[in-house]
């Protein structure tokens, strides 16, 4: 049998996301995928408890300014679990251009929003929902792009709308948005391991057939 596609994950906060990929690769329907490790950007970031209940090794990303430094240690990290997909999942810092260059078509990021609306530096998590709400916007939803140098910039593979409705909060708008994260985030990270996405060496991102038809997502509250 192949060695399974081995994910790492680097995340700032609560882990909800990373717990999407453990729940969905944990089944025994998808035996050739493995969450490895998970970085997290700070001490005490609820991941690192849901990675400890996982039984999924974990990291925790030095206290620095020094981008040289941050990089040294996402790479040597990152190698030391084998890992060959990277996913961003709430990571609120900006990846080093020499980990982007090393997993370059291998690290993806998840955006709450609908790129290229509502992203950037400064852009996540409530921020992205207020903004929607004051805007007026009667749609968001979820972004799944390739990581570039810069903050949301890289080439989109897959998005999925969700409704802002009469009366929506910022936390209403965000329920309904995390919802679809948890599903569209998974089908992401599958599509690219089997091969039905890449991105070729000219920044494209190439589908075989279309991402979503063994998928199911619902813009609902459950």
């Amino acid at each position: 049998m192949a060695e399974p596609v081995r994910i790492a994950v680097l995340a700032s906060g609560g882990g909800s996301n990373f717990q999407a990929l453990v729940d969905r690769f944990s089944r025994r329907d998808t035996p050739g995928r493995r969450v490895v490790g998970v970085i997290a950007s700070r001490e005490g970031a609820g991941v690192l408890e849901r990675a400890r209940r996982a039984g999924v090794a974990s990291a925790i990303l030095p206290a620095s300014t020094d981008d040289d430094r941050t990089a040294t240690f996402l790479l040597r990290t990152l190698a030391g679990w084998r890992s060959e997909i990277v996913v961003l999942a709430g990571y609120m810092k900006l990846v080093p251009e020499p980990v982007v260059r090393a997993h370059w078509g291998r690290i993806l990021n998840i955006h709450p929003a609908l790129l290229p609306s509502f992203g950037g530096q400064g852009m996540y998590g409530a921020r992205v929902h207020r903004a929607v709400v004051d805007s007026g916007a009667r749609v968001t939803g979820v972004t799944v792009h390739f990581v570039d140098e810069a903050y949301d910039r890289g080439p989109i593979l897959c998005q999925w709308p969700v409704p802002v409705l009469a009366g929506d909060t910022p936390a209403s708008v965000g329920a309904r948005v995390l919802a679809v994260e948890h599903r569209l985030l998974p089908a992401a990270v599958e599509a690219l391991a089997s091969g039905i996405v890449r991105l070729d060496a000219d920044g494209r991102v190439r589908w075989s057939r279309e991402w979503f038809d063994s998928e199911r997502f619902f813009n609902r509250e459950d």
